[in-house]
């Protein structure tokens, strides 16, 4: 097992954003008015999924039309944020799931209900501090943000966020966080004492049509360090991007991962080719099931595990859409992993095709999706297919 596995889940993702936290600008002295209103947020959605799981031999191996194996759940979350006086501001958000009555075979799935937000935040010039409780969005890195959908309800931080705009074209995030989790499953992010992780991340949009992005972190206990950069340029109709991941545990090998992409947009028509490498280090990129990282695997990005095959891995994944206009669009995509000689897997294929529309405000859609592993050192070869028919209003 790789060093740093549970960091993988609750820790190794806190690599994160703070580019769409946007500063007040300075505020000139008003006369005096009536308290700032609250702002509220929210999301409802369903989806049900079937289920045609192919592995031999255990207790996962289930058809379609096998009723008490598909999954429904329903999501509700709610949120507010006030404005307090003297630059201070309170937010909180509860979430909660049920399958109303329906077994469902992922644990993660189980109804609850939490308290997932519950912060305090400062605003001064441009620069805004949080603390508490809370989740983190995606923008400056693909490894900590916190899902708040009917796939999920996962991942909220606690710590102290504080982000700057004072440089043009440039946010700079710092940050300490302690514990990560969700439900009442909250983990020191060492999981033995209280140093917590420390992380620096930027982002600059200088150059036209261009956003370069980095993050550095660093976890105390456990003695590991890692960075990510990312750029993103974009001329005519074409996209270009580069990312590069990097992973030193305190003993054993390093991890390195490396994903190119290149997309282009033809009236209603969008395609996307990634490729990506990634050595056999002792420390997983896999996030917890959280990571963008553009050359995650299409198993790891539609509904699985990065290092389900372990060691070092070549990704291609080629997407793409096509636009309907106002009768939605149509998606779709294939994948191909190649794992190492050592690892569990030999080779994993997958793909999806899906159309995705809006009704009364509600964004619904309907979906496909294939996976396969093939066995490598005796293990089983094992595929899964499933469809989703899901709906989400936010608000």
């Amino acid at each position: 097992m790789k060093k740093g596995l549970l960091l993988s889940v609750v820790a190794t993702g806190f690599i994160f954003a703070g580019g769409d936290i946007a500063p007040v600008a300075p505020v000139e002295p008003q006369p005096a008015v009536a308290p700032a209103a609250c702002n509220f947020w929210g999301t409802i959605g369903a989806r049900y999924e079937f289920f045609d799981h192919d592995m031999p031999g255990t207790e996962n191996d289930y058809d379609f039309g096998d009723k008490e194996n598909n999954t429904w759940k329903a999501t509700v979350v709610l949120g507010v944020e006030k404005e307090i006086g003297y630059g201070f501001g309170i937010g909180a958000e509860v979430a909660a799931t049920n399958q109303l009555g329906l077994t469902d075979i992922a644990a993660r799935y189980d109804d609850d209900a939490e308290l997932s937000q519950l912060y305090l935040t400062y605003k001064t010039g441009n620069t805004l501090i949080k603390a508490g409780r809370q989740a983190l969005p995606k923008t400056l890195s693909p490894w900590a943000w916190s899902d708040r959908t009917v796939n999920r309800i996962d991942t909220s931080f606690e710590g102290v966020v504080v982000v700057n705009t004072d440089l043009a074209d440039t946010t700079l995030v710092g940050a300490w966080i302690a514990r990560a989790g969700d439900k009442e499953d909250f983990v020191k992010v060492n999981g033995e004492d209280d140093k917590g992780l420390f992380m620096l991340a930027v982002e600059n949009k200088s150059l036209a049509n261009t956003t370069l992005r980095s993050s550095l972190y660093y976890i105390t206990e456990a003695k590991i360090f890692s960075g990510w950069a990312s750029a993103e340029t974009k001329f005519n109709n074409v996209d270009l991007g580069l990312q590069v991941a990097y992973a030193k545990p305190d003993e054993g090998d390093d991890t390195i991962g490396v994903a190119g992409r290149i997309g282009t947009t033809y009236n209603n028509l969008d395609l996307a080719l990634t490729a990506a490498y990634i050595n056999d280090g002792d420390v997983t990129l896999n996030l917890g099931g959280t990571s963008g990282f553009w050359g995650n695997s299409f198993e790891g990005a539609f509904g699985g595990d990065i290092s389900k095959g372990g060691g070092k891995q070549t990704i291609v994944r080629l997407d793409g859409g096509y636009d309907l206009g106002n009768y939605g669009k149509i998606y779709g995509g294939v994948g191909y992993d190649k794992f190492s000689d050592d690892a569990t897997y030999d080779k994993a294929y997958g793909g999806r095709l899906g159309y995705k529309f809006k009704i009364a405000d509600v964004n619904a859609k309907v979906e496909y999706r294939y996976r396969k592993f093939e066995g490598n050192n005796d293990a089983d070869t094992w595929k899964e297919q499933r469809i989703r028919v899901e709906g989400i209003y936010k608000f």
